[in-house]
């Protein structure tokens, strides 16, 4: 490959409202990409109850199983000088040290040059503001020369700390973007936040990425949103209050849970309809 640049993603903590893994998964697609050039093997890193196999049948009937496997992919770009390596999985159970070597030798076996690491946490914003991208790094500079929000976040920390982490050991070169999704919505795939992780590492990495269906999608997912809304007046008047505070002191992913119970408090106090 070209002076490969490699994106990852990996559903669980790191991936609130699907938006790190859909941004990838939207690449895959863009790139017509089908089938991965290696995989890490699942037996030694995931409690497969808490990561089920599902059953797949297809159009002749024949049943087949598909394993939480972490994938790799290898797209090569057209328009440019070099070409990507995509990476998508889930959050593993086990071993994270050694499931982070195993991903750390594949990048670096490809001659990656630098990566970027997506995450999606819980804030509380609106679904009407522009979506904020917080930037981690192995050199801050990058996030600053990228003009990203920064965070001073500390505590616990997914696989996608760990890999960060992991980059810095083997010296590769690694951007994290985080998006911030609406707490109200956390059940639900966010299109909008895709979206603005997406731009974001299309012009981090300076590739050429038609972003018209999703952009299309986001817009659909706030009309969606907007409607429902209007059958509530009481969360309309908590997601105007969003509107108008416009605080980013909280974006904080360690606040997840602490927010989610926010809202769940909210509407256990509203009346029955």
């Amino acid at each position: 490959m070209r002076r490969p640049q490699a994106i990852l993603a990996f559903e669980g903590w790191n991936d609130a409202a699907d938006s790190a893994t859909g941004s990838v998964r939207y690449l895959v697609e863009q790139f017509q990409l089908t089938e991965p050039f290696a995989a890490i093997d699942p037996e030694e890193f995931y409690d497969f109850q808490a990561h089920r196999p599902h059953v797949k049948i297809d159009d002749g009937g024949t049943r087949s199983l598909s394993w939480p496997m972490t994938r790799f992919f290898a797209a090569e770009v057209p328009d440019g000088d070099r070409d990507l390596i995509l990476v998508i999985g889930d959050e593993p159970s086990f071993r994270w040290k050694t499931y982070s070597r195993h991903v750390t030798q594949v990048l670096v076996e490809n001659d990656v040059e630098n990566a970027v690491l997506l995450g999606a946490f819980i804030g509380r914003v609106s679904h009407n503001a522009r979506v904020p991208v917080v930037g981690v790094a192995t050199d801050p500079d990058l996030v600053t020369d990228l003009g990203l929000m920064t965070s001073s976040y500390e505590g616990p920390t997914g696989i996608v700390g760990v890999l960060l982490e992991a980059c810095r050991e083997v010296g590769l070169p690694t951007l994290s973007f985080w998006a911030a999704t609406p707490h109200y919505l956390a059940g639900n795939p966010n299109p909008k936040a895709m979206l603005a992780l997406t731009r974001t590492v299309r012009d981090a990495l300076d590739i050429k990425v038609d972003l018209d269906r999703l952009d299309t999608l986001a817009n659909e997912f706030i009309e969606r949103v907007e409607s429902a809304l209007e059958t509530s007046g009481e969360l309309r008047d908590y997601v105007t209050e969003l509107d108008v505070a416009d605080d980013t002191t909280v974006l904080n992913p360690g606040a997840s849970a602490e927010l989610l119970g926010e809202i769940e408090d909210f509407l256990r106090d509203q009346p029955d309809r």
